[in-house]
């Protein structure tokens, strides 16, 4: 494991973490991989409250195996729901027991969006919050994780003494939201930088088009594209640590073999990168990363699996991405959740990270998949099948 120095504490935190979000089902696999991730030297684990069961079984797994002193835990606090100062504790001490533990080494504002929304949780107090549950040492480090304009980003990183930031950056992304001049902008200001969404959501690993794969294994047949996205990050010194959101430990262990196999990168690739960005805005139409912000649908649509099956149709064919859509929106049954069913309400734009036009989207994939005729097709398939 390669490791990096966050410039507030100290700490040596691990150059890949573990993103939480994500974990299997599965109950023993997932303590298996976190079991692994910690004997491969990874020492990094972000959750949030709003993350389901994952406080809770990071906790059981730490604890069962008297492993929390050997790893760094990164939570953060769902400002979407603090109305008033009581909510902060509130809230904060349901993570700790959750966590099993009493104290919390990395501690995020969770998804700042604007400066507005800052001054808002100034308004209730956090500040005072933060300086107390600091002093009283059960948060060791404060910062924030963020989805907004960098000009928004660069003032709320200028109104507190931040330790550690966490931004959306990888190489198809390098000038959205933050990008790499906020990057740059909280490394100057001595603040940590954690990077979500390496991979876009699995995208840049698995779903890398057919003329990019060809031009990344023709620069380097031993590197894989989630190699060459980890690596593209790992060779910033801005950058201190990346989360991959492993949904098993063979990723787990395909990444620890990255990140031990990472040599800084030779001036010749910055061609290779521009030319497979290129190749991936042709071949994807909707840029959804599958964080499911945008869930629970008041209507039951399954809004990431449907927009993942409509960018499917232009990468994979039409035989897998009607595959995916029929399978997310249980269209054969009558009571399926086809994306018709949008009732315009707005709910899922409003907390889309992405700012995509969710609503407009829904309406695009419907005509795609769901034209006049394979309606009549869909209908007589229900009902023959009783369905």
């Amino acid at each position: 494991m390669q490791y990096r120095e966050d410039r507030a504490s100290g700490n040596k935190l691990s150059a890949l973490g573990m993103g939480c979000m994500r974990f299997p089902s599965n109950k023993a696999e997932t303590e298996r991989m976190i079991l692994a991730a910690i004997k491969g030297g990874v020492n990094f684990f972000d959750t949030a409250y709003i993350y389901p069961s994952s406080e809770k079984t990071l906790g059981d797994i730490l604890a069962r195996n008297n492993k929390r002193k050997d790893v760094f835990i990164a939570t953060k606090l769902p400002l979407m729901m603090c109305k008033t100062p009581e909510d902060f504790d509130r809230l904060f001490n349901e993570q700790l027991k959750r966590l099993q533990t009493d104290y919390i080494d990395y501690y995020f504002l969770h998804n700042v969006t604007d400066f507005a929304q800052w001054e808002q949780m100034r308004a209730l107090g956090i500040e005072d919050w933060l300086t107390q549950r600091k002093k009283e040492k059960k948060i060791h480090n404060i910062g924030f994780s963020y989805h907004g304009t960098c000009d928004d980003f660069l003032k709320i990183l200028a109104s507190y003494n931040w330790g550690f930031t966490m931004i959306q950056y990888n190489y198809y992304d390098e000038n959205y939201q933050v990008g790499r001049k906020g990057l740059q902008a909280a490394a100057q200001g001595g603040v940590s930088v954690i990077i979500m969404e390496p991979l876009l959501g699995g995208r840049l690993a698995t779903g890398v088009p057919k003329k990019a794969q060809e031009i990344f294994a023709k620069a380097d047949p031993a590197k894989s594209p989630a190699d060459w996205a980890l690596h593209w990050l790992w060779n910033q010194p801005e950058v201190t640590v990346v989360l991959s959101g492993m949904s098993n430990t063979a990723v787990l262990e395909k990444n620890l073999l990255s990140v031990k196999n990472f040599t800084p990168l030779e001036e010749s690739t910055k061609t290779v990168y521009a030319d497979v960005v290129a190749h991936f805005r042709a071949a994807y139409k909707i840029n959804c990363t599958g964080c499911n912000y945008c869930l629970p649908c008041p209507k039951g649509i399954n809004i990431p699996a449907v927009l993942s099956a409509y960018n499917a149709r232009y990468v994979q064919g039409l035989v897998t991405s009607m595959t995916m859509y029929l399978t997310s929106t249980a269209a054969l049954r009558k009571e399926n959740t086809s994306p018709r069913k949008c009732n315009d309400c707005g709910k899922c734009e409003k907390h889309c990270p992405q700012y995509i036009p969710i609503r407009k989207s829904l309406k695009k994939v419907a005509r795609k998949f769901e034209p006049l005729p394979m309606r009549w097709v869909l209908a007589l398939v229900r009902k023959v099948m009783g369905g």
